[in-house]
Protein backbone atom coordinates (compact mmCIF):
# COMPACT_ATOMS: atom_id res chain seq x y z
CA UNK A 1 0.00 0.00 0.00
CA UNK A 2 1.90 2.85 -1.03
CA UNK A 3 -1.54 5.57 -0.99
CA UNK A 4 -1.47 7.90 2.15
CA UNK A 5 -5.06 8.70 2.33
CA UNK A 6 -5.32 4.46 1.89
CA UNK A 7 -3.23 4.05 4.73
CA UNK A 8 -5.12 6.87 6.69
CA UNK A 9 -7.95 5.08 5.77
CA UNK A 10 -7.62 1.49 6.99
CA UNK A 11 -6.14 2.89 10.05
CA UNK A 12 -9.23 5.56 11.15
CA UNK A 13 -11.52 1.90 9.96
CA UNK A 14 -9.53 -0.31 12.64
CA UNK A 15 -9.21 2.30 15.04
CA UNK A 16 -13.26 2.25 15.08
CA UNK A 17 -13.55 -1.09 15.17
CA UNK A 18 -11.17 -1.49 18.07
CA UNK A 19 -8.35 -3.23 16.10
CA UNK A 20 -4.93 -3.08 16.41
CA UNK A 21 -3.75 -2.19 12.04
CA UNK A 22 -1.47 -4.60 10.71
CA UNK A 23 -0.49 -2.43 7.41
CA UNK A 24 0.95 -5.71 6.02
CA UNK A 25 1.32 -4.99 2.10
CA UNK A 26 1.17 -8.86 1.05
CA UNK A 27 -2.23 -9.10 3.26
CA UNK A 28 -3.97 -6.11 1.19
CA UNK A 29 -2.36 -7.46 -2.16
CA UNK A 30 -3.88 -10.43 -1.53
CA UNK A 31 -7.47 -9.22 -0.61
CA UNK A 32 -6.87 -6.70 -3.88
CA UNK A 33 -6.37 -9.77 -6.10
CA UNK A 34 -9.02 -11.89 -4.34
CA UNK A 35 -11.51 -8.56 -5.09
CA UNK A 36 -10.21 -8.70 -8.57
CA UNK A 37 -10.49 -12.23 -9.77
CA UNK A 38 -14.45 -12.07 -7.82
CA UNK A 39 -15.87 -8.78 -9.40
CA UNK A 40 -14.44 -10.28 -13.16
CA UNK A 41 -15.36 -14.04 -12.73
CA UNK A 42 -18.31 -14.38 -10.23
CA UNK A 43 -20.04 -11.11 -9.75
CA UNK A 44 -19.32 -7.98 -8.39
CA UNK A 45 -22.09 -7.88 -5.86
CA UNK A 46 -20.76 -10.99 -4.34
CA UNK A 47 -17.09 -8.90 -4.15
CA UNK A 48 -17.84 -6.90 -0.76
CA UNK A 49 -19.98 -10.49 1.27
CA UNK A 50 -16.68 -12.51 -0.19
CA UNK A 51 -14.41 -10.08 1.46
CA UNK A 52 -16.12 -10.10 4.81
CA UNK A 53 -16.86 -13.61 4.58
CA UNK A 54 -12.45 -14.22 4.71
CA UNK A 55 -12.40 -11.16 7.36
CA UNK A 56 -15.06 -13.36 9.79
CA UNK A 57 -13.18 -17.06 8.90
CA UNK A 58 -9.73 -14.97 9.31
CA UNK A 59 -10.62 -13.47 12.69
CA UNK A 60 -11.01 -17.31 13.95
CA UNK A 61 -7.61 -18.26 13.25
CA UNK A 62 -4.54 -18.86 15.11
CA UNK A 63 -2.81 -15.85 13.22
CA UNK A 64 -5.41 -14.10 11.45
CA UNK A 65 -2.58 -12.74 8.94
CA UNK A 66 -1.56 -15.73 7.64
CA UNK A 67 -4.85 -17.18 7.20
CA UNK A 68 -6.26 -14.12 5.61
CA UNK A 69 -3.64 -13.97 3.24
CA UNK A 70 -4.18 -17.75 2.75
CA UNK A 71 -8.18 -18.21 2.43
CA UNK A 72 -7.35 -14.79 -0.10
CA UNK A 73 -4.96 -16.92 -1.99
CA UNK A 74 -7.53 -19.70 -2.48
CA UNK A 75 -10.52 -18.38 -3.27
CA UNK A 76 -8.69 -16.45 -5.97
CA UNK A 77 -8.00 -19.34 -7.38
CA UNK A 78 -11.36 -20.74 -7.05
CA UNK A 79 -13.18 -17.38 -8.42
CA UNK A 80 -10.46 -18.12 -11.63
CA UNK A 81 -11.94 -21.26 -12.01
CA UNK A 82 -15.55 -20.09 -12.03
CA UNK A 83 -18.31 -20.56 -14.50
Amino acid sequence: MTDDRELAWLTAVGQELGLELDTDQEEFTALDELAQQVTANVDQVLTARTLFLVGVASGRAADPSVATHDFAGKLAVLARGWN
